[in-house]
């Protein structure tokens, strides 16, 4: 199960990034978006162009940095990782991200939605990043886990969208939701299921019965 879920998220992670390389790499820009949101686009080229291509970097680079083979073995390929994670994935995607947040389609619901995204994915970024400064991996696991949890928010996004359409939900109504489900639900999971997992595995015996 353990590496069946590893292949998925490699899966759905370089399925996405290379999806966004397709789209805003090799087609115009804003051919595979609502009219509304091209518009958007073409107004703020350098903006999108940022989110979308920083944030490639970060889900590309994500998953390799939860292989504990990986953090073992190679330890300074590791780091280098990570800080290309975290300095051009993260800081220039998030910054993007919050900057085109405020055009975002949908309206204030929408706009808030992805704004608070932003915020999140650049703040557990920096705590992640403060963690390991002070050499606490324990707590720099937890951040990470929190980050990438709000990174593959890009990935929910590509599912929720298809989803709603088929699903007969009008793309004015789904679109404000998605920018809301996106990441939300991915938090809670990460917390629930990772977070509160690693720290039970950290617990004496005779505590965890009560936590």
């Amino acid at each position: 199960m353990k590496l069946l879920g590893t292949c998925s998220l490699f899966l759905l992670a370089f399925g996405v990034a290379g999806y966004a390389v397709f789209a805003y790499g090799v087609l115009p820009l804003g051919s595979l978006v609502h009219p509304d949101m091209k518009a958007s686009f073409l107004t703020h080229k350098v903006g999108i162009y940022a989110h979308i291509f920083a944030s490639v970097v970060a889900i590309s680079l994500g998953p390799f940095q939860f292989l504990p083979g990986m953090r073992q073995r190679f330890v300074r390929l590791h780091r280098w990782m990570g800080r290309t994670y975290l300095g051009i994935g993260v800081l220039v995607g998030g910054l993007a991200g919050l900057y085109m947040a405020t055009f975002a389609f949908g309206g204030i619901v929408s706009k808030l939605g992805f704004a608070l995204l932003a915020v999140l994915w650049l703040y557990t970024g920096l705590r992640a990043y403060l963690a390991i400064r002070r050499h606490d991996v324990i707590e720099h696991r937890r951040w990470m886990v929190r980050n990438f949890s709000l990174t593959l928010a890009a990935v929910t996004l590509r599912i929720l969208l298809p989803a709603s359409a088929i699903a007969g939900i009008p793309f004015g109504v789904a679109y404000p939701a998605i920018a809301w489900l996106c990441w939300v639900p991915n938090l809670l999971v990460a917390e629930r299921l990772f977070n509160r997992a690693r720290e039970n595995a950290f617990k004496p015996k005779a505590l965890r019965g009560s936590a």
